[in-house]
């Protein structure tokens, strides 16, 4: 299975990705607008879904491991196996909160501890995933062609998106609005969510290479005194890099603005006009933020990865952080008007997706621009890792703050937020090789 040491990475770098995305998004994203829609209230929902980042934000306490032992093959596929196990449990264990719950919007969330412990298991195997499968990428192919697949890699990282937030949510609207149901509506939703990931595990068994250059750090048999050197080496030599404090700051503070706007996007859409959102259907949800935003969203992606290929992460920075950063007027604009056309919405939504996308993949390079050198793998999963603190730690407190300030005030908020993103590029600017990135 898989035993060829080179494939053409369009074989494998887009469904790696893919498969890479589908299990952060029903994680992170969907399961926001799943308890939404079954009545718990923004405080609490927001609160604990962003502690499911949590497995993304400590993974470097274990990322060494996946350089130690075993290959960055074997912690893929493996680790695709246990989610398409745990997503099979998650439709068999999902409950059914009463109709009078969800109406009034006082589903405790108490309620759903068994699809919280599942999702946490999928997080931890995700973010494992994630090491891996990053390693994979950047042991597989030379430099070049990193920078020339980022924006593929990007891109169908972003169409698991629209799978997720676009088809799942569309296909959950649709069974909604059929049979007036809406937990059978997230039953089927995973359903179909398990049999698309499986058949994707499946097809990695066979497809994925075995390049020579993966392969465990430590030759031969590994011993706990080792593999515990190698794991204190790896943080070591990640704190001690030129520059890392910048680049922590840089990392947490970049995308603060979209951790703020993420998590309340969803609920706000789908919130009455009374409460302030927009009153939008499920389905709705599905096509102008799902799937027509995400469309965008990817388009930003792939020609963000064009763009600093052509000039270099250096000189793309600022006008990627300015894409970054702008665009989320818009969703001022949505607090205020409350439009109810829906091509209105979906163009507000795809211009603040385009800019995220295009500005995203500054971010990107500028973690693997950090993480080269010997410990490549654990270094970028550190970073990852200061990503997904990026994202927990406003997304604890943004639907207490909704909550207290209003819908309006709050995406105000997230513009006076856009002044850390211009503020940490100032730095970040100053220290990046004028060359990194070029094609």
């Amino acid at each position: 299975m898989g035993n060829v040491k080179y494939r053409n990475p369009w074989t494998w770098v887009p469904t790696l990705y893919f498969a890479q995305g589908i299990p952060y998004f029903l994680v992170n994203n969907i399961s926001v607008i799943m308890f939404a829609k079954m009545g718990v209230p923004n405080g609490d929902m927001a609160f604990f879904t962003s502690l499911l980042y949590l497995p993304w934000m400590i993974k470097p306490f274990w990322s060494p491991f996946v350089d130690v032992m075993k290959t960055k093959r074997w912690w893929t596929v493996t680790m695709q196996i246990i989610m398409s196990i745990a997503f099979l449990l998650l439709i068999l264990t999902l409950p059914i909160p009463s109709a009078e719950q969800i109406a009034t919007g006082t589903t405790p969330m108490s309620m759903f501890m068994v699809t919280l412990i599942l999702f946490i298991i999928t997080a931890f195997a995700s973010a494992t995933h994630d090491i891996a499968a990053d390693g994979f990428y950047m042991l597989g192919l030379d430099t070049g062609t990193q920078a020339e697949f980022v924006g593929i890699r990007s891109t169908f990282y972003r169409l698991s998106n629209v799978f997720g937030q676009g088809v799942l949510v569309a296909i959950a609207g649709w069974v909604e609005s059929s049979y007036n149901d809406i937990p059978l509506s997230w039953t089927v939703t995973l359903i179909v969510a398990t049999v698309i990931f499986a058949l994707v595990t499946v097809y990695h068994l066979f497809i994925i290479p075995k390049p020579d250059a993966d392969r465990p750090t430590i030759e031969g048999k590994a011993t706990a005194n080792t593999i515990l050197a190698e794991f204190a080496r790896s943080f070591k030599t990640y704190f001690m890099k030129k520059g890392v404090w910048l680049a922590i700051i840089f990392m947490l503070c970049y995308r603060l603005p979209e951790a703020f706007l993420l998590k309340l996007c969803m609920p706000f859409l789908v919130a009455s006009q009374e409460t302030g959102g927009l009153g939008m259907s499920t389905a709705n949800v599905g096509i102008a933020y799902g799937t027509i935003g995400t469309i965008f969203l990817t388009i930003g992606g792939i020609l963000g990865g064009i763009f600093a290929s052509r000039l270099g992460l250096k000189k793309s920075l600022w006008v990627m952080a300015a894409c970054m950063t702008l665009p989320c007027i818009t969703f001022v604009y949505l607090a205020i008007a409350q439009p109810t056309n829906i091509a209105i919405i979906a163009t507000a939504i795809s211009i603040e997706q385009f800019g995220y996308g295009f500005g995203f993949t500054a971010y990107m390079l500028y973690m693997m621009y950090f993480s080269d050198g010997e410990f490549k793998t654990s270094h970028y999963a550190i970073c990852t890792a200061f990503m997904a603190a990026s994202m927990l730690i406003p997304g604890m407190v943004a639907g207490y703050i909704q909550e207290a300030i209003g819908y309006v005030n709050f995406f105000w908020m997230v513009m006076a937020c856009c002044i850390a993103t211009l503020i940490v590029t100032y730095f970040a600017d100053k220290k990046i090789d004028p060359n990194y990135g070029k094609k």
